[in-house]
């Protein structure tokens, strides 16, 4: 762990005693007590200091009692760290308490100057991301090591600044780290005005590419009974066929054979349905068709059916165009793909705006989980080479608490990012206005909350049972929090504090795209009923552009949760033919055919890590 001392100016200790308005009268723990003589001096909040022989305990005033006397007061402290003498002169602030001060020791304030170098980080790791409630004049800094490698959540209930919160931090971030990456989950298109034009990339329904054979075999199969449970059947059947597919495609890639077998026959060259293999969906009709009409026992021909129909109906949806454009040409698009999902080339756009609204309700949950296990796989796989972000708004509806409630792997993809990822630079945000609702061993992983305004008491334990005990007693005040206020705690930041955050220029502020202007202004006219009914529409016709990544949303569909179905059997994954480096495809845009031609012809010379990567992973 990172040392998390820093020096401070030299403090005036006899100076500051005399000015004390208390004395310490019991101690018990991290907790005490301490006598007011007067009742104007502090209030509920306040930083004070408590004088020993060797240092300062700094302490925070969490209640206040009438004594029944004309002047004094009894007050219950926490106490959080404390000031060391340094050798050299300077004092050194750290968390904890080495020395306890003694009953009778006296009570001064904080001094505004201890106040700021305490919260003030003057190097690289620093980021600032507004000032102490407490003092104005005082600026709040972050750690911001600790806050991407360790994880951090933002809680708060709606309307308190949550989303400008999340904006603030993120420019700062991309600010302070140019080899960052952010990857940031948008279900209600709200922060595609939050960043310059020039470091975004902005994907939405209409220009995602997510090819439907990079989605592992639950989430294909979600995503194919549009979010209810799969028919067991129809499940083992499909498992088998995507197998043989990609077994298939890699040996007419390879030039060992083009043939296709027929299901169950053995030999799906090492390939498992969760292999990250293209494979063609003509060809996995027709395994399927030429399965059918092998059977003996013709009461088994309505299951083949049955699943032909939903593979040609999820494929013919113009939904469902991000997974099966140019699905029957073939070509390993995966090193495109993800270098369009991450920025892992474009050294200018460093933040990628995922908007989920205007994708199908049943598909997000699975769309969600293919993103966050790329994320991981691709950390993973590199060996950590790019530092990526991973912030998740709404986390509730990924990753709920209740077991039964969410789609699991989707919960399984984010909580292995919790729970691994800092090992291979992927780091996690969570955002939630219900940390009740928050998987808490998810949440757990965070070692950094911003706790926003909050009413809810089940929300309050959360993130009481989330902090120190010698903080837990400050989340009392969550509920009394202004709008962009915020109560940190955790790692990234010195002393649990309140923060208010910086305002965000008014360009830069998060909301909805509406095209139509300002909402109370002016009134509608038919023409602009007109424009909402077009983009309604188009959420069901949606069509291949050719545009890539770089077209502009339209829709706001909020999405929904969905069930989870039962995982089929699988094998061990081993190498496949065809896998090297000389083994990508591309395909002309006339091509009806796959072309296989070699990296050094086609493919960026930038992709050529990326690509290793991706072979790696393939070989397990």
């Amino acid at each position: 762990m990172q040392n998390r001392d820093h020096c401070i100016e030299t403090i005036p200790v006899a100076a500051q005693a005399d000015a004390g308005f208390g004395t310490l009268v019991d101690l018990a723990g991290a907790h005490a007590g301490i006598w007011l003589t007067s009742r104007d001096s502090v209030t509920v909040g306040d930083f004070i200091a408590i004088a020993t022989p060797q240092s300062q305990t700094i302490a925070v005033i969490t209640t206040i009692t009438e004594a029944g006397a004309e002047t004094g007061a009894h007050a219950r402290i926490d106490m959080l760290g404390e000031v060391l003498q340094l050798p050299d002169g300077r004092s050194a602030f750290q968390r904890g308490v080495s020395s306890y001060p003694r009953l009778g020791a006296p009570v001064v304030p904080m001094q505004r100057d201890t106040l700021r170098d305490i919260h003030t980080r003057r190097d690289s790791r620093a980021i600032a991301l507004g000032t102490l409630a407490l003092d104005a004049q005082v600026t709040a800094y972050i750690d911001i090591d600790e806050m991407l490698t360790k994880h951090f959540a933002v809680l708060g209930t709606t309307g308190v600044g949550k989303s400008s919160g999340i904006a603030l931090m993120l420019r700062a971030v991309l600010a302070e780290r140019p080899r960052q990456r952010i990857f940031l989950l948008d279900p209600h298109a709200e922060y595609a005005n939050c960043f310059e034009t020039s470091q975004m990339r902005l994907i939405t329904p209409e220009n995602l590419r997510l090819p439907f054979w990079m989605f592992a075999f639950e989430e294909f199969v979600d995503a194919l009974f549009r979010a209810r449970p799969g028919v067991d059947a129809e499940v083992n059947l499909l498992a088998q066929a995507i197998m043989d597919a990609k077994a298939a495609y890699a040996q007419e890639r390879s030039g060992t054979g083009a043939s296709l077998r027929r299901p169950g026959s053995g030999g799906t060259g090492g390939f498992t349905v969760d292999t990250p293999a293209p494979y063609r969906l003509a060809d996995l009709l027709r395994l399927l068709d030429e399965g059918m009409g092998r059977l003996e026992n013709r009461s088994e021909v309505p299951i083949y059916q049955r699943l032909i129909a939903r593979i040609r109906s999820l494929s013919q949806d113009p939904r469902y165009a991000f997974m099966f454009a140019d699905a029957n040409i073939g070509g390993d698009t995966m090193v495109e793909t993800l270098d369009g999902l991450f920025n892992l080339t474009d050294q200018r756009r460093r933040i990628t705006v995922m908007q989920l609204a205007g994708l199908p309700a049943e598909v997000v949950d699975s769309v969600v989980s293919v993103l966050a296990r790329l994320a991981f796989e691709l950390g993973l796989w590199s060996g950590g080479a790019v530092p990526l972000l991973f912030v998740c708004e709404e986390a509730h509806r990924y990753a709920p608490a209740e077991r039964h409630l969410g789609f699991g792997p989707t919960k399984k993809a984010i909580s292995r990012i919790a729970k691994e990822g800092r090992k291979y630079g992927i780091g996690l945000g969570l955002v939630t206005q219900r940390p009740a609702d928050l998987d808490p061993p998810i949440i757990s992983q965070c070692s950094t909350l911003f706790a926003m305004r909050m009413a809810n008491d089940r929300d309050q334990a959360i993130v009481k049972s989330a902090v120190s005990d010698a903080a837990e007693s400050l989340v009392a005040f969550v509920p009394a929090l202004g709008i962009r206020e915020v109560f940190a705690f955790g790692e990234a930041v010195p002393l649990p504090m309140r923060i208010r955050f910086d305002s965000l220029p008014a360009q830069f502020l998060p909301g909805p795209n509406n095209n139509l202007g300002a909402r109370s202004e002016t009134a509608l006219t038919h023409g602009d009923i007109a424009a909402v009914i077009a983009r309604w529409r188009r959420a069901g016709s949606m069509r291949e552009t050719g545009e890539g990544f770089s077209g502009d949303h339209d829709m706001d569909v909020t999405p929904r949760r969905t069930t989870t179905p039962l995982p089929p059997d699988k094998a061990n994954g081993v190498p496949h033919p065809g896998s090297g480096p000389g083994s990508a495809a591309k395909m002309p845009a006339n091509a009806g055919q796959v072309e296989t031609l070699r990296d050094e012809d086609l493919m960026p010379q930038e992709f050529s890590a990326l690509q290793s990567t991706l072979l790696r992973r393939r070989l397990f």
